[in-house]
């Protein structure tokens, strides 16, 4: 594996709770739009850093940003989410190859879509996992 590894979005909140740091890789509008997680119970606030713009463009300089704003301790574990769990580990491969130590958290922040398409059935929402409308 290319990273640390995948937690569930539980797992994921444990290792909040612990001192890891998250990185919310979603877009501007998935932020102000769907919700973001709600951190104020854990020690470090969110990071807030889109892996791709609106459209699939991928964000050029998502490592830099990281770097700028991920304290460079090499014992911080950063823990990657993004609307279902797949553009999160595009992010914590990156993060892992730019000296990190990173895990994904799967089924991400709305989670799969049911049979009519709603994104009801899991992620960090769905799993009653504290959150906040709109990004502070």
């Amino acid at each position: 594996m290319s990273y640390a590894g995948d937690l569930t979005p539980e797992d994921a909140w444990a290792k909040l709770e612990a001192g890891a740091i998250l990185v919310d890789v979603r877009t501007e509008g998935e932020w102000a739009h769907i919700g973001i997680p709600e951190t104020k119970a854990t020690e470090n606030d969110p990071l807030f850093i889109s892996w791709s713009f609106p459209g699939g463009v991928p964000n050029p300089d998502f490592i830099g940003q990281l770097k700028q704003q991920a304290p460079e301790d090499p014992g911080v574990e950063l823990v990657f989410l993004c609307r279902s769990g797949q553009r999160s580990i595009s992010a914590a491969i990156a993060a892992t190859q730019a000296g990190y130590t990173s895990y994904n958290i799967l089924e991400g922040f709305e989670g799969e879509p049911d049979r009519y398409g709603e994104r009801t059935v899991n992620g960090w929402k769905n799993r009653g996992l504290p959150t906040n409308l709109g990004k502070n």
